[in-house]
């Protein structure tokens, strides 16, 4: 079964090397997604808050927003509009770069780039569950499974790229990459498949009975992404541990792609995401239950194995919406807007009450760097902040 998975990856596409390429830019939307790229000097606390929180809640309303819409307005999903992803993507780009050189903007400057890479990714994670949803079953997953592990080999590759150079090269040359790579490949979508023909708001049960019967999923995979969003919230305060996060989370990407690559030869490969959280949840429970009486090295090991679960339940979930979609005959961008806004607004929700747990003196020994200055924030929630250095900072 290896050698049948290293044959699998051994024949990339446009679509699965495009793919690969965006989810190494975006770090797999987890850990704040573009910030392993910059400077570490840049990460204050202060700065990753307001980044990550205008950058999740515009993420997640994407994903409703484009359900709803899709569900009145189902024309627009017929074309691959990409410049709508490109260019929020590229301003939200601009705005963190300038963020570092114009110190006494970088706050207002990381908020508005936050705000628009939410709406870049959003839209460019909808194009490409479009893409592989309009695929047959066994193409589309398998160049979703291969893009998976080929992103993360071509992640571990950036680092070997000095982070001032490539915060230039995203916007300038990796975006333009993997835009040209959707838009090459959804001329040979057929537009005639009933999910694109299907119009949502004329057939309302079938979409009623959808939702009813993938709630429950989208729940599971919610309930882990809140378990994560605590867990990042709590070791926030130190940018390496973010590191730490992104590198297990992607190496947990590949050794899952190629694991399912492995499966391919045995039977077709379908996913009950209930069954996979049954699995998982006695080891999220318990790890949960130990966290009070733990040490801090172990909330920083156990944040980066819960974002190694839940980068993999992620690749999971678009595994699952594209079958729904081809199996009820309707439209990928509502199935996938469905499970993503539940799901990615859990995960909000969890980073918040992670924020809370930071600022009480009562989380285990001592809250992660409680020994630097305190930024207060509103609404009562206490950041940690790191003052800038001057010195050239080391590499991650």
């Amino acid at each position: 079964m290896a050698r049948t998975a290293l044959t699998y990856l051994a024949r990339p596409n446009v679509a699965s090397l495009g793919y690969a390429l965006f989810l190494a830019i975006n770090a797999a939307g987890i850990w704040g997604g573009v910030f392993p790229f910059l400077p570490l000097d840049f990460q204050t606390s202060e700065i990753i808050f307001w980044f990550f929180l205008t950058q999740s809640l515009v993420f997640s309303l994407c994903y409703f927003a484009s359900a709803v819409g899709v569900y009145f307005l189902p024309g627009p999903t017929r074309r691959f509009l990409v410049r709508l992803a490109c260019i929020p993507y590229l301003l939200g780009w601009c705005c963190l770069i300038a963020a570092i050189y114009f110190d006494r903007a970088s706050l207002p400057l990381v908020v508005v780039g936050g705000a628009f890479l939410g709406l870049g990714s959003a839209g460019f994670y909808m194009l490409w569950q479009r893409l592989f949803a309009s695929s047959d079953s066994d193409r589309g997953n398998l160049n979703l499974i291969r893009g998976t592990a080929y992103g993360a080999i071509m992640y571990f590759g950036l680092y070997a790229i000095p982070h001032a150079v490539t915060a230039f090269l995203i916007p300038l040359v990796f975006m333009p990459l993997f835009g040209l790579a959707i838009v090459l490949k959804s001329r040979e979508i057929d537009l005639d498949q009933p999910m694109f023909e299907d119009v949502p708001h004329e057939n309302a049960a079938v979409y009623r009975a959808v939702i009813r019967d993938y709630w429950r999923s989208a729940l599971c995979v919610g309930a882990i992404g809140f378990c994560a969003g605590i867990m990042r919230a709590l070791a926030i305060g130190e940018p390496q541990v973010g590191s730490l996060v992104n590198m297990l989370s992607m190496a947990a990407s590949f050794v899952g792609a190629i694991t399912m690559l492995a499966l391919w030869k045995v039977k077709s490969v379908r996913f009950n995401v209930v069954g996979l959280y049954r699995v998982a949840f006695p080891f999220v429970i318990t790890s949960f239950l130990l966290l009070p009486f733990s040490s801090l090295e172990y909330a920083r090991w156990q944040a980066a194995i819960l974002y190694a679960v839940y980068s993999v339940v992620i690749m999971l979930m678009m595994i699952q919406c594209a079958q729904a979609s081809r199996d009820r005959g309707i439209n990928p961008v509502f199935i996938y807007g469905f499970f993503g806004g539940i799901v990615y607004t859990l995960h909000d929700v969890g980073v918040s009450c992670g924020y809370l747990l930071r600022s009480s003196a009562h989380f285990g020994h001592r809250p992660l760097g409680d020994d630097r200055a305190r930024v207060a924030v509103p609404f009562g929630i206490h950041v940690l902040h790191r003052p800038r250095r001057l010195q050239a900072s080391p590499s991650t």
